[in-house]
């Protein structure tokens, strides 16, 4: 819930404030004690309160009144930090005086003092049924072992043995010419499930020479299907590429070959219109597979062609449950009557029952927990289809553990059907304040361990794994991002802008993700005093508050003169359309930046200014953007918190630098266009000193690459990536230490 995550964002800020080497504001110790002893106080209320079993349009009082305490004491404070550093650069500034700000954070304590004496008196903590779904919620977070349960993703084809059959024989047999066969079905009732078996089945895959999945969307765009189906079957980026371009690129190549293509989540038919004429009938058996929730879309292919998919039965329902809660274990007897009432509350849907079985299949299985968990799901069985299936995957929410549903409706911000890459979510929930520390690990780590939480929980799509086990990209299913979007909007967590129209209220939200072009956008007339904190879109904006911002810079020196507003950064992602970025001076004001991502060519970062800073990159598709890093001054601060930076252009490591980096993970360097310089200058021998580095990326010239044969690196190293280097394996061997490992490690 929102309130939740706002006060462990307010306690974030105190402890940012106290553990920082120059902190741009003191809070009296006296407030310090008396919030962090109320806010775990009302923090213990919300961990065991569960308001209501269903979705419903009107937020409860008591998660209103917390969070908007919380928000008053960050505005109170946020506000006064900004306030404070404009005066320190503006001499003609009226200020606020310590007075006022003790004063204004008197107040928000005696009101959080105030709610926590009501609550404590209507008793409403110790209620028997919130304390009943707690130890349900509990248990599914408690299970951090994905052996516990099977997942939705392992078991999801249960019941449709006989129509993946189906499907394989139409798309393996019949005429030779060009087939399109699609399947529909409701959400989540199993098309991109059923197409992915399809997808990966040997059959196909042996019948087939060119394989290809696009996922298309309510709002298709004509130039990413195409890009998306020339990048897997070309085997290369069209990034730079004309629709046009792309097509006749992708004609050209499909001409004459066999290929199998899925259409995944098609709307409408002039999505299909758009690109039909780069798919030749090459009169071979070639397929094309398009899932769709519209009927009427499908009858305009050969209906005869395809599928509906309609519900599981009884008897299926209850064999997918029973695999997603016990694996290859078999239901105890006396969960059995309760288990089935809670697949009938499912009514045949395949993703109700996974979610469902993904939240009570971690251990505390007990006849009375799952009683209570089935009288709240039985409340809403007679409900219309769509709407049941609203409130029963709304229980999923619900009934997560109170610090993971901040981080499930950040998942809102996210575009449907977009792929989200999890290395860069997590910079993102760190950076929002309401991931709660746990001893022993980083905030990252903390993120990550939610976020696998979630997966473990089938709220989440996983689309790829890295080597090592861990998540790479996520989805989030269509009508889990509904239920996301309409609790994130209701508690004024998150608001997305879609439609020129002025949004009511739109001023009171904390996050904005804007959709729409700056000339349609209806938040141009809000003013910077709003307090939102984290602004996705394509444009700059004025809002004065902001901790994570994203959108494109078209006149740097302006932008330059507003980010100076933003003090409170600690996270921006910008992008430059000319490419390029002078040497952005407003770093000094950025007290409390985490995280830099700069999409352009070039750009010259004072990186040392910034003592808390973790992450620095820079990128620019699809050539590699550089950074150009001046050297530290003696009284910079040591950059213990840094850790990534990329891609740096002739990055010389000098005593001064390399004691300052010296707990970097991941670094990525680029020599070139340098003019009568030796490699010492550059030191690059002293990388082996850097002990906790596990990734380097390291191109140069055809003229310096003798300088990288002279080098040596860490044993620490877990990735190492060469460009342009012209070494031999057999040298590798000798640097690295590693016989066996060759997969760790790319050379060109």
């Amino acid at each position: 819930m929102a309130a939740f995550g706002a006060l462990v964002s307010v306690m974030h800020i105190i402890d940012q404030i106290q553990t920082h080497p120059c902190p741009p504001i003191s809070i009296d110790q006296i407030q310090v004690e008396c919030l962090t002893k109320v806010i775990t106080s009302l923090q213990k209320f919300l961990e065991s309160y569960s308001p209501h079993s269903g979705y419903t349009k009107e937020e409860d009082v008591w998660e209103s009144r917390i969070a908007e305490t919380a928000y008053d004491a960050e505005d109170v404070i946020e506000s006064y930090i900004v306030d404070q550093i404009h005066a320190r650069s503006e001499t003609d500034v009226e200020n606020i005086s310590s007075a006022e700000f003790y004063q204004g954070l008197e107040k928000v304590i005696e009101n959080m003092n105030l709610i926590k004496s009501e609550i404590e008196e209507k008793m409403v903590i110790v209620q028997d049924q919130p304390n009943i779904m707690k130890s349900v919620s509990t248990a599914a977070a408690a299970g951090s072992s994905r052996s516990a349960s099977t997942t939705a993703n392992d078991v999801a084809m249960v019941g449709f043995d006989e129509v993946l059959d189906q499907m394989l024989d139409k798309i393996t047999g019949g005429g030779q010419d060009r087939q399109i066969l699609p399947i529909v079905g409701m959400g989540g009732i199993g098309k991109t499930t059923l197409a992915r078996n399809i997808y990966v089945s040997p059959l196909v895959q042996e019948s087939f020479d060119v394989f290809a999945w696009t996922t298309i969307s309510q709002e298709y765009n004509a130039k990413e299907i195409l890009r998306q189906v020339h990048d897997q079957v070309v085997k290369g980026k069209g990034d730079g590429l004309s629709e046009y371009e792309l097509g006749d690129y992708l004609y050209k190549y499909l001409f004459g070959r066999k290929y199998f293509i899925v259409m995944d989540d098609m709307w409408n038919i002039e999505a299909w219109d758009r690109v039909r004429s780069f798919f030749p009938d090459n009169r071979n058996g070639s397929r094309i597979v398009v899932t769709t929730r519209l009927s009427n879309l499908a009858s305009q292919f050969n209906y005869s062609n395809g599928l509906d998919l309609n519900f599981l039965d009884e008897n299926t329902s209850w064999e997918l449950f029973c695999k997603i809660v016990f694996g290859e274990e078999t239901c105890p007897l006396e969960l059995e009557d309760v288990g089935k009432k809670i697949v009938q509350g499912c009514k045949g849907l395949p993703l109700s029952i996974a979610v469902i079985g993904g939240l009570i299949a971690k251990p505390v299985r007990t006849k009375e927990s799952w009683g209570s968990f089935e009288k709240n799901l039985s409340s809403i069985v007679n409900l219309k289809d769509d709407e049941n299936c609203l409130q029963v995957l709304y229980m999923s929410y619900n009934n997560l553990p109170v610090h993971l549903k901040p981080c499930f409706l950040y998942f809102g911000r996210y575009g449907e059907d977009e792929v989200i890459r999890v290395s860069e979510l997590i910079l993102y929930l760190d950076a929002e304040g309401f991931i709660k520390p746990i001893n022993g690990k980083s905030l990252e780590e903390v993120a990550e361990k939610y976020v696998e939480e979630l997966v473990d929980g089938n709220l989440l799509i996983v689309e790829k794994r890295r080597h090592c086990g861990k998540l790479k990209s996520l989805k989030m299913h269509d009508l889990l991002r509904d239920v996301c979007l309409r609790e994130a909007r209701k508690l004024k967590f998150l608001y997305v802008v879609e439609t020129k129209s002025d949004p009511k209220g739109i001023y009171l939200y904390r996050r904005i993700v804007d959709r729409l072009n700056k000339w349609e956008s209806p938040i141009q007339s809000l003013k910077s005093t709003a307090p939102v904190r984290s602004f996705f879109g394509r444009w700059s904006n004025n809002f004065g508050l902001l901790r994570v911002s994203e959108f494109e810079v078209e006149d740097w020196e302006e932008y330059e003169k507003t980010s100076v507003k933003r003090v409170n950064s600690r996270l921006l992602l910008i992008s430059s359309p000319c490419g390029y970025f002078g040497n952005y001076s407003p770093v000094s004001y950025l007290w409390n930046l985490q995280t830099m991502i700069i999409h352009c060519k070039f750009c010259v970062f004072d990186i040392w200014k910034m003592p808390q800073v973790r992450h620095v990159r820079v990128s620019y598709w699809p050539e590699s953007g550089t950074i150009s890093v001046p050297d530290p001054l003696s009284d910079d601060e040591d950059m213990e918190n840094l850790q990534s930076l990329h891609t740096v252009d002739n990055f010389k490591f000098s005593a001064g630098v390399l004691k300052r980096i010296l707990n970097i993970k991941i670094l990525k360097l680029r020599y070139q266009d340098i003019t009568g310089i030796e490699g010492e200058y550059y030191q690059l021998n002293s990388i082996c000193c850097l002990h906790k580095l596990e990734y380097l990326g390291l191109m140069c010239t055809r003229s310096y690459r003798h300088w990288v044969r002279e080098m040596s690196f860490p044993d620490s190293l877990k990735k190492l990536t060469l460009q342009c280097t012209y070494l031999h394996w057999k040298d590798m061997k000798t640097k690295i230490g590693y016989q066996d490992e060759e997969d760790n490690w790319a050379w060109h």
